[in-house]
């Protein structure tokens, strides 16, 4: 069986931590959702101690400013690997 050039095992640490950044970024909603559905397990009605809508609005609040936070971090990242990426292509 003929095989063509092979590619290299290992990837480049810039281009690998790239494209786990991608790969956190593509996530991050997944995470918000699954965090914004925490308050639906929480105790509510009669059972001992429910929690107060006031305090369930502070967490998806909360949640939300932390996802924005998130976002930003990772894009940051992002935009420097790309420059970093432009840069070595620019230097021969």
């Amino acid at each position: 069986m003929a095989r063509g050039p092979s590619s290299p095992v290992f990837l480049e640490r810039r281009s690998y931590r790239r494209r786990r950044m991608q790969d956190a970024q593509r996530l991050l909603p997944v995470l918000g959702l699954v965090l914004w559905m925490v308050p639906v397990l929480w105790p509510s009605g009669d059972e001992a101690a429910p929690v107060r809508m006031s305090d369930a609005i502070y967490y998806v609040f909360g949640v939300w400013c932390v996802l924005i936070g998130l976002s930003a971090w990772l894009w940051r990242g992002l935009q420097r690997g790309e420059d970093a990426l432009s840069e070595a292509a620019r230097d021969p």
